[in-house]
C-alpha cells in the first residue's frame, strides 16, 4: 500500500515548481458569466464556419467533391489518358509537360515524346477553334 502522505508530499511539490495555478481545481475560478462568455463565443465561432463552408463550390470527381478554388487553368491535375484527378506531387512534372499522370506516360509517352507533344498541340488547336 502507498503512502497516504504521498499525494501531499507531490501536491507541495508540484505547488513550489509550478505555483498554485497547478493544483486548484478549474470550476473555482469558474463562473456563470464566464459560462455565457463561453457559449457566446462557441456560437459565434460555429456561425462563421457555417457561413464560410455554404460559400465553397465543389466539383465532384470520381465520387470526391473537391473545393473548385483547386481548380485553375494553370495548373489542372487531371490526366488527358486516363482522366483521374491527381493527388500525388510526383506527376506534377508529367502532368505539366505532357498532361498525363506518371503511369500513363511510362505506358503511353516515353520513346514517343515528340509525337505525343504534336498530338497535343492538335488537339490544343482543334478545342480552339
Amino acid at each position: 500500500m502507498q503512502d497516504p502522505n504521498n499525494l501531499l508530499r507531490m501536491e507541495k511539490a508540484i505547488i513550489q515548481r509550478y505555483g498554485e495555478e497547478a493544483v486548484k481545481n478549474p470550476k473555482t475560478s469558474w463562473s456563470d458569466e464566464k459560462e455565457k462568455e463561453y457559449l457566446q463565443q462557441l456560437k459565434e465561432l460555429s456561425e462563421k464556419e457555417l457561413k464560410s463552408s455554404q460559400g465553397i463550390e465543389t466539383i465532384e470527381i470520381d465520387g470526391v467533391f473537391i473545393p473548385k478554388k483547386l481548380f485553375t487553368k494553370e495548373n489542372n491535375k487531371v490526366c488527358f489518358a486516363c482522366k483521374s484527378y491527381s493527388f500525388n506531387r510526383n506527376d506534377d512534372i508529367y502532368l505539366s509537360k505532357y498532361k498525363t499522370c506518371f503511369r500513363c506516360y511510362i505506358q503511353y509517352v516515353e520513346g514517343r515524346e515528340e509525337k505525343w507533344l504534336n498530338k497535343m498541340i492538335s488537339q490544343e488547336n482543334k478545342s480552339n477553334q
